[in-house]
C-alpha cells in the first residue's frame, strides 16, 4: 500500500485539527479565567449534570433524561443572570488583549505604580516600627487563606496599607493578601513554619511568611515591629533586613513585566481595519 501524503493533508483534515486546537485553547483560557473564582464550583456542577445526562441516556432513563434536559435548557439564562459580573469581567479582559489594542502595554506602568505604593507603605511603617505582613499571590492560588481574612477588594495604595497595620485597629493582626494588584483581604491567617533554620529572634510574622512560602510561590513582605527591618520570603527563602534599594530591585525584577514595543503586525492590521470601519 502506497502512502500518499496529499490524501492526508486535505483541507478537511486540517480543518478538523484546527477546530480541535481552537476549542482546546478556548477551554484552557476559560479555565484560567475562572480559576480562583466562585465560577469554579459552577463548572464542577455543569460537568456533573452532563455526566448524569450521558449516563441517563445510556441506561434509557427517560424521566431523568427529560428532567436533566429541562435543567440544561433553562440553566443558560440562570448562568447569565447569576454570573453577570464574571461574564462582564471576562469580556473586559478579552477587550484588553493586544489583538484589540487593549491595555496589555500598560501592564508595565501599572506594576511600577503598584510597587511604588508598596514602597510608600513599607518606608512609613519601617521608620515607625509598625509591624506588617503582606503576601502577594503569584501562580499558586491562595483561596484557602483568603477565606480566613476580611474581604476588602480594594486598590493597593500606600495610605490604605498603612492604616490596615496601625496597631490596635481591627485589621492589623494578620496578613494582607494581594491578588492581581488588588488587596483581596486583610487579617488573614497564614501557616506557620516549623523550620529550625529561622533565627529564634524572629517572631510570628516571619514564621508565617516563611510558612506561606513553603507551600506556595507567593512573595511575602514582612516589616519587623521590633527593628523596622524589611524581610522578603519566597519558595522557602528568607531575605532578611533588606535595604530599600535591595527590596525595590527584587520586587521590580519579580513583579514588573518587561516593556515591549507596540510593533506587532496583527495589532497594527487590526487597528487599521478598526479605524477604517469607524470612519465609514
Amino acid at each position: 500500500m502506497n502512502f500518499n501524503l496529499s490524501n492526508v493533508l486535505t483541507w478537511n483534515n486540517l480543518a478538523v485539527i484546527l477546530d480541535i486546537l481552537i476549542i482546546w485553547y478556548l477551554v484552557y483560557r476559560l479555565i484560567m479565567l475562572i480559576k480562583g473564582t466562585k465560577a469554579v464550583q459552577l463548572a464542577k456542577g455543569i460537568v456533573f449534570i452532563f455526566i448524569v445526562r450521558i449516563v441517563a441516556g445510556l441506561l434509557h432513563l427517560n424521566a431523568l433524561t427529560y428532567i436533566v434536559d429541562q435543567i440544561v435548557s433553562w440553566s443558560v439564562v440562570g448562568i447569565i443572570v447569576i454570573f453577570q459580573p464574571e461574564i462582564r469581567r471576562g469580556l473586559e479582559k478579552l477587550g484588553r488583549t493586544p489583538l484589540f489594542g487593549g491595555r496589555e502595554g500598560n501592564a508595565h506602568d501599572e506594576s511600577v505604580k503598584f510597587i511604588n505604593e508598596l514602597d510608600k507603605a513599607i518606608q512609613y511603617m519601617s521608620k515607625r516600627r509598625i509591624g506588617a505582613l503582606i503576601t502577594i499571590q503569584q501562580e499558586t492560588g491562595l483561596d484557602d487563606y483568603i477565606e480566613t481574612g476580611i474581604k476588602l477588594d480594594a486598590d493597593v495604595t500606600g495610605e490604605l496599607l498603612i492604616n490596615i497595620f496601625i496597631p490596635n485597629t481591627p485589621l492589623h493582626d494578620g496578613a494582607v493578601i494581594i491578588n492581581k494588584n488588588r488587596i483581596a483581604v486583610a487579617a488573614a491567617y497564614l501557616p506557620l513554619s516549623d523550620s529550625t533554620m529561622i533565627p529564634k529572634r524572629l517572631g510570628t510574622r516571619h514564621r508565617a511568611a516563611v510558612g506561606i512560602s513553603e507551600v506556595t510561590d507567593a512573595i511575602t513582605i514582612v516589616v519587623s515591629e521590633e527593628t523596622g527591618g524589611v524581610t522578603i520570603t519566597r519558595n522557602g527563602r528568607l531575605l532578611l533586613d533588606m535595604t530599600r534599594e535591595e527590596y525595590m530591585k527584587y520586587l521590580t525584577a519579580e513583579l514588573v513585566p518587561k516593556k515591549e514595543k507596540d510593533n506587532r503586525w496583527y495589532q497594527r492590521l487590526f487597528n487599521k481595519i478598526w479605524k477604517w470601519g469607524a470612519g465609514k
